[in-house]
């Protein structure tokens, strides 16, 4: 894989060794560290420093000697041989100061960065796929694809806008987008705690969202052994999905007026990655209303947010969305709509020969001896007869189905035509037909 845009060093944190690196005043900064210690009780120096995410020595110092002069706070023990040992608990006139802090806002996590310094590094690491065919192959390496799949998915994936991708459920849309999103979205990427917009704390990073990388403490450090700015994280190019439960709200700043500060929507956690929309036309908003919210970020590449104050303000919007959707593109929206998402892949079922495929694949893994005859039972009797089409997904469900019931009966998982009769029986529902009929007699 190559990225036509990728810049020829990777962008990582600069190097920090004072506060004016942090671009913040001493306000804020003097406000955060009150109320971590105020928070926590009492802190040493070097604790400090690891819970707002900066370096003692430069900066944490400086603070702590700021707070000392105002007699905010108080050293509750000095045994120590290292001044970054030293403890420090809350003062009375210190306590006032962290209760004043507090009514503002009561973010106490790792120091924020600038939003200049986040559009900078959003930027600075961007980087648009170039996926060729290889690249798929070896990214769809152990799933059954086809080769036109993959020249559908391929060009989608280079776009890095918007894709629609539909079909009958249980066909693979969400690991075919996230397969392709992970091998060609490129690199890890450097993301921030939070971000501070003029004293307004937006929290970025999560720990359900972002993957962590873990950096080795050389890769921490500059070639002059400065520390590059703690206020980072290294996480791999994120995946973000939601379904149904999306709301319009949650595309913008979320504000706990509570704890007083933001939670960062969605695509701005996806930043640099993709970020997928499953079951879309389920939401309890009009598809129209979904799509329309995305036309000029997917055309300029930056997305309007709006803090409380009635402020906006732009953020980079390097993102690749994906839509997914079982409903028929025509119940959903028209044409003129979909012409706004450049790439539309259609994700059929499976032929019965790459069921074929997929059932043996699942055999294997499960430790389940593949039969042929018992496969042509299934498809005979659950599946000819009854028009029932098939599902990349339904050979891992049956099979599972089937281990459940052998080990309730005690016997081992073999493709018997009693096993497999139960397995069906137990994970099919005739909506239409005979299930409905018997249960309304």
């Amino acid at each position: 894989m190559t990225n036509e845009s990728a810049p020829r060093q990777q962008w990582s944190p600069p190097p920090m060794r004072g506060i004016e690196d942090t671009g913040l005043n001493m306000g804020l900064l003097t406000d955060l560290a009150i109320k971590t210690i105020y928070f926590s009780g009492y802190l040493s120096g070097n604790q400090l420093a690891d819970r707002m995410a900066l370096p003692y020595t430069g900066v944490v110092d400086r603070i702590i000697e700021f707070m000392k002069r105002e007699k905010w706070i108080e050293v509750r023990g000095s045994g120590a041989l290292h001044e970054g040992a030293y403890e420090y608990l809350i003062s009375g006139k210190g306590s006032d100061k962290a209760r004043e802090a507090t009514e503002r806002n009561m973010y106490a996590g790792p120091c924020p960065v600038t939003l200049q310094q986040y559009v900078y590094a959003m930027k600075a690491q961007f980087v648009r796929p170039h996926v060729r065919r290889e690249d798929l192959h070896q990214a769809f390496e152990g799933l059954v694809v086809s080769e036109d799949m993959l020249d559908r998915i391929g060009p989608a994936m280079n776009s890095g806008k918007g894709i629609f991708m539909y079909g009958p459920p249980g066909n693979g849309k969400t690991t075919f987008a996230t397969r392709a999103a992970r091998s060609v979205l490129g690199a890890d990427i450097w993301l921030p705690f939070a971000v501070d917009v003029d004293g307004q704390i937006i929290r970025v990073f999560d720990d359900v969202n972002h993957e962590v990388v873990e950096v080795q403490e050389d890769v921490k450090r500059t070639a002059t052994g400065v520390r590059r700015d703690p206020r980072w994280i290294k996480v791999s190019r994120p995946v973000i999905m939601v379904g149904g439960e999306l709301t319009m709200a949650g595309l913008d700043l979320v504000y706990d007026p509570i704890n007083k500060f933001y939670e960062a929507p969605y695509q701005m956690k996806a930043n640099g990655g993709m970020f997928f929309i499953d079951d879309f036309g389920r939401q309890t908003m009009r598809p129209q209303d979904l799509l329309n919210r995305w036309i000029v970020p997917l055309e300029s590449r930056i997305d309007f947010l709006t803090l409380s104050t009635g402020r906006k303000i732009e953020i980079p919007f390097n993102v690749l969305i994906v839509f997914s959707t079982n409903l028929p593109p025509k119940d959903l929206v028209d044409e003129a709509f979909l012409r706004r998402i450049p790439h539309k892949v259609e994700v059929g079922d499976p032929t019965f020969e790459q069921f074929r495929e997929i059932f043996k694949m699942m055999c294997a893994s499960r430790r389940i001896p593949y039969d042929e005859q018992g496969l042509a039972y299934l498809l005979q009797e659950w599946y000819l007869k009854t028009g029932r089409p098939v599902r990349s997904v339904h050979p891992r469900d049956i099979l599972d189905q089937l281990i459940d019931i052998a080990r309730y009966m005690n016997r081992p998982p073999k493709l018997t035509k009693e096993l497999i009769d139960r397995a069906a029986s137990a994970y099919f529902v005739d909506l239409e037909g005979e299930y409905t009929a018997v249960t309304t007699k």
